[in-house]
């Protein structure tokens, strides 16, 4: 889903820890890490494209996890040029972002990348809740701050 401005609808998926740490996955055949992160499918409400792609990305259900916090407006970035498919209609120039804060309340073993025939990631680990910032590709670097400061405030009134 692709709005008027060129921003495809997405969720990202902040899953907590109970010391605090966030959930930080790394790309398939990559040296690259992210949040989980998905797009919103036509027709699909932004907790139920959470909830699919917790999933599909990382093999947790909804039972799992506890939800503590999400973001109170659409969050976006554009892609850089390079990675603007031009030839693509609707163009999309970005993504907007609706972000969702959890707590992994299930045994970490849970945890699984093979719930899709095209899993996205091949590694994950525990990482300080400030660290993504400063690793995430640049362009998502602006988002990835904003959605961790406002969701902040969910850890501490845990």
């Amino acid at each position: 889903m692709i709005d008027a401005q060129g921003f495809r609808a997405n969720v990202g998926i902040i899953l907590s820890n109970p010391r605090g740490e966030v959930f930080w996955a790394k790309r398939i055949g990559q040296q690259s890490w992210q949040f989980p992160q998905g797009g919103i499918r036509e027709g699909e409400d932004a907790r139920d494209a959470l909830f699919r792609e917790l999933e599909e990305e990382v093999g947790l259900r909804p039972e799992h996890v506890r939800m503590i916090g999400a973001t109170r407006r659409w969050l976006r970035y554009r892609l850089p040029k390079r990675y603007v498919r031009r030839n693509r209609r609707p163009l999309c120039i970005g993504q907007k972002q609706k972000w969702f804060m959890l707590e992994l309340i299930a045994p970490e073993s849970c945890v699984r990348f093979d719930a899709t025939e095209k899993p996205e990631f091949d590694g994950w680990r525990w990482v300080d809740y400030w660290h993504p910032v400063d690793e995430v590709v640049f362009f998502k670097r602006q988002v990835y701050r904003l959605a961790l400061d406002e969701l902040s405030d969910c850890l501490k009134t845990q």
